[in-house]
């Protein structure tokens, strides 16, 4: 069976704090999670989670991935970006042109994300994260497309977007250049497979599709009955393969 994107994972150095902001944000309850972790839940079962794990490494250089957030309205964007700003986010300045629409912010521990303005064609329907906005090449489009099963909505230019067939969230990619990468992720996927899957044949899948085993391998229990296991994407990003027992 092929594995599902279960959640986005931050490494923060206040785990729990996190999750209360981007719950607040988001309008995403609040769930438990082992150890120090914390977790927010979507609102409907085909949305992801987003967990915060503990990551005590200081920020130092731009995500590789961020959150592009929808408005449905121009007030609707203004509230968006004043409730971030209450909760704790500020504004950053990223390169972004005044005459540019969407407001750029970093959350309470360094995350950038934007808040996209009203009428984006590109983002309609997605839902309250419009987009996992993320550097990397076509190469690696294509590999989380087949990874995932989820088509290609966007192939042009060396820029490669996909998206769930039940819809939501999509995944961009914005092609070359894609800087080089230091230490680790900051947010990276986590994968699940369903009770009773092949472990080992889909860990053999993903290499096949480009993927390689990260040399710490299976790094710790999921808490929820299974192990974790730590793979590189083929633009060297990090993800998690959470394996059955």
């Amino acid at each position: 069976m092929t594995s599902q994107l279960l959640a986005i994972c931050f490494n923060a150095t206040h785990p729990s704090d996190l999750a209360r902001f981007w719950s607040g944000v988001l309008g995403w309850g609040l769930a438990d999670a082992p150890g120090d972790g914390a977790a927010i839940l979507p609102p409907d079962a085909a949305g992801f989670r987003i967990r915060f794990l503990p990551g005590h490494e200081p920020k130092s250089v731009p995500n590789r991935v961020h959150f592009d957030l929808t408005s449905a309205s121009p007030e609707g964007q203004r509230q968006t970006v004043a409730r971030a700003l209450e909760l704790g986010a500020n504004h950053i300045d990223v390169g972004q042109l005044p005459e540019d629409g969407h407001v750029v912010l970093a959350d309470p521990d360094g995350n950038e994300f934007c808040v996209i303005e009203a009428g984006n064609a590109f983002l309609a329907d997605t839902g309250a994260i419009g987009a996992l906005a993320c550097d990397g090449t076509q190469e690696v489009g294509y590999f989380w497309s087949a990874a995932l099963r989820w088509p290609l909505v966007w192939d042009q230019d060396q820029e490669t977007a996909i998206q769930s067939p039940n819809g939501g969230t999509k995944i961009t990619w914005g092609g070359p250049p894609v800087a080089p990468q230091t230490g680790t992720n900051r947010l990276y996927f986590e994968l699940a497979l369903p009770a009773g899957a092949d472990g080992k044949a889909e860990i053999e899948r993903l290499v096949s599709l480009g993927a390689k085993r990260a040399a710490t391998g299976t790094d710790a229990s999921t808490g929820e009955g299974g192990d974790r296991m730590l793979m590189l994407d083929p633009d060297g990003n990090e993800f998690a393969l959470q394996l059955p027992r």
